[in-house]
Order: C-alpha cells, then sequence, then structure tokens
C-alpha cells in the first residue's frame, strides 16, 4: 500500500487526522496557538469530504458543551482550545466524565498563568493529569512528540474514549502545534453508523430512549457511581500505560520528559553516551495513566533522575512518588514559553549529579 506524505504542522497534522479519524464534529473557539485547527478544518473542507460538523462556536464554554452533546448521541466529536480556553471548559469535562461520555480533546499549551503568552509550555501538567475541574476524575492524556504524533494519536484517543466511555485529553504545545515536519499520513476511515446501546439517539423499537446524566442527589447512589468510576480508572491504569524508553537496560542516570523536551533529552543522552555515561530517557507518552511501573524497576539500578520540563516542574511530583524515595530526582525546566537548549538540560544535569 502506497504511503502518502505531507510536509505539515503538527495542528494540520492533527486535524488532517480528525477528518481522516472519520469524526463526527468539531466544535471550537480561536486562541492562539491552537487556531489553525479549525482553519484547516475549513480550509481543506472538512464537511464536504467526509460530512463532517465543522463549527465555530461563541465561546469555548460553548464549544466543549456541543461535544458533551454529540458525544453523548455516541458520535466522535472533538474540541481543541489552548490554555486559558481549557479552563473554561474544566467543568463540561468534569460533567462529561461523570456522564461517561467519550470525546477528544485537544490542549496546545501556552505559557501562563493568565494570559501569559502564546509560546509553548508544559504548564498545564497539573490541570491534565489532576483532573482540572472538581470531582475525583481523570482523563486519559497522551502527549505528543512530533507532527507524526499529533496525527497517529487522534484514531487512538477516539478508540481510547469509546473503549471506555472516558474524554480523551491530547496534550500539546505552541512549538509542536507550530513546527512542520514529514507527516505519514493514514487512509481515509468511514464515518462510524454503530448505534451504542448508551448512546441518546431517542426511543427505538429495541429500547426506550436513554438518559446520561452526572447528577445523584442522594449520597449513596452518588458514592456507588464514584467506586465504580474509580474501578474503570484502575481498570485503565493498569491496561492503557504508554511510553517510550531510550537506552535504559544499563542506565545509571534517567532523563524523564514528555513531549518537546523528550526531544530535547534524546540529544543529551548521544552526547553523553558518547563520553561514556550510562544516561538513558524515559518518554511518557501517556501522562495519565503514568508510567509508574517502570520507574519502579528502574529505581535500584539508579543513581540519579532529571525531570526535565517546561515547567516549574510539575511531572517531577508523579517521578517522586514512583520511586518512593529509593533514588534522587531533580527537576529542570523553563518557564514562561522559553525552550530549553539540549546544552541547557546537559549543563543542569552535570551540574545536580556529576559536579559533586
Amino acid at each position: 500500500m502506497k504511503k502518502e506524505l505531507k510536509l505539515l504542522k503538527g495542528n494540520e497534522a492533527l486535524a488532517e487526522a480528525i477528518i481522516r479519524s472519520g469524526a463526527d464534529a468539531y466544535f471550537g473557539y480561536p486562541i492562539t496557538p491552537q487556531s489553525d485547527i479549525l482553519e484547516y478544518l475549513m480550509a481543506e473542507n472538512a464537511t464536504e469530504r467526509t460530512g463532517m460538523v465543522v463549527l465555530q462556536a461563541e465561546s469555548e464554554i460553548a464549544a466543549v458543551n456541543m461535544v458533551h452533546g454529540a458525544g453523548g448521541c455516541g458520535k466522535k466529536a472533538v474540541t481543541s482550545s489552548s490554555s486559558p480556553g481549557i479552563s473554561l471548559m474544566v467543568e463540561a469535562i468534569s460533567y462529561m466524565v461523570g456522564a461517561e461520555v467519550p470525546c477528544l480533546i485537544v490542549n496546545v499549551v501556552r505559557g501562563g498563568p493568565g494570559l501569559g503568552t502564546i509560546q509553548p509550555s508544559q504548564c498545564d501538567y497539573f490541570q491534565a493529569v489532576k483532573g482540572g475541574g472538581h470531582g475525583d476524575y481523570k482523563t486519559i492524556v497522551l502527549a505528543p512528540a512530533s507532527s507524526q504524533d499529533m496525527c497517529d494519536y487522534v484514531p487512538l484517543s477516539f478508540d481510547l474514549a469509546f473503549k471506555y466511555r472516558n474524554p480523551v485529553m491530547i496534550l500539546s504545545d505552541g512549538a509542536i502545534g507550530s513546527m512542520m515536519e514529514k507527516v505519514e499520513l493514514f487512509e481515509q476511515m468511514p464515518r462510524e453508523t454503530t448505534e451504542y446501546p448508551w448512546a441518546t439517539t431517542g426511543k427505538t423499537k429495541n429500547r426506550e430512549r436513554n438518559l446520561i446524566f452526572s447528577l445523584s442527589l442522594e449520597a449513596e447512589g452518588q458514592e456507588r457511581r464514584n467506586i465504580a468510576f474509580q474501578e474503570k480508572f484502575r481498570t485503565i491504569e493498569k491496561n492503557e500505560v504508554r511510553y517510550e524508553a531510550i537506552n535504559v537496560e544499563d542506565a545509571e542516570y534517567l532523563l524523564v520528559g514528555y513531549g518537546l523536551s523528550a526531544r530535547l533529552c534524546q540529544k543529551v543522552v548521544q552526547l553523553y553516551r558518547q563520553k561514556g555515561v550510562k544516561i538513558g530517557l524515559l518518554r511518557p507518552i501517556t501522562l495519565w495513566p503514568f508510567p509508574t511501573k517502570i520507574l519502579q524497576e528502574l529505581a535500584p539500578q539508579l543513581k540519579g533522575i532529571l525531570s526535565v520540563e517546561m515547567s516549574a516542574g510539575q511531572m517531577i511530583e508523579d517521578i517522586r512518588l514512583a520511586v518512593n524515595g529509593q533514588v534522587r530526582v531533580e527537576h529542570y525546566g523553563r518557564m514562561g514559553g522559553m525552550i530549553a537548549s539540549p546544552i541547557e538540560v546537559l549543563e543542569a544535569f552535570q551540574s545536580f549529579f556529576l559536579n559533586r
């Protein structure tokens, strides 16, 4: 089968993948640095190509609640935004988890807090993986490191969302969204005609109309629902952890980075391996569920771990929880839209672990 290659920005690769995944609807609102997702869907005539709905809503709140409605009907629905816009969506995300509505949410992260900057950052990690809204809930979070990942993670996200009836988030950033790379595109998938037994598609000859809700007025009933949610989350943690491990078999030191930071760390590993330093890289692909088990397995052989993030240090907390004091864990990061260079990461690693 002949592969189709295109030179695309990360946001464009993701938008093209939305079309090719057979998505039923995209609802969004412009905010940099993710506005070209909506622009690409419009420019590429997504509605004419597959019949999907593409709509610019009046706000981020309106967009995510349209996704709630479409997802509740069993449709593949997507929204995307950037940090402040996702903050406006978190109430609806909690509602969708509570109502078990599948959907895809994309956050092309910019520097914060507040309006911050349109430059890339990883400062929304806590919001994404800890449940940024109210309630004991989780969303599955995938962290792309390239335009190819931006493409490939879209159909994966839909698969996971419908498998577990839970929102899935792709956590990107302004650099990955804007950088242009070669992308291998998958073939167009048909829009599904599956009628899910839980979907709110009205009364049929086979069943009464369905109700999807997140409200329970009795505490005992809500507790039972929450217990069921936690069981589902444990199942996801057991089955859906994804990561990339580079040179970890004999590693005495470990870099941990996701997304763009992982790409910087790859160069650091290459440079130090040339000097004979046994260093490896763990790149979490699922930020939730986090690759805790592999870190626990590696901890006894390690002398140190450096968490490399484009933030003040958020993922480092999950690393420290995973290794449980067995090995020293330090953090190096840039903030506010600044991107570290491989040399800066190398120097930070050296100052923490080799110059003592």
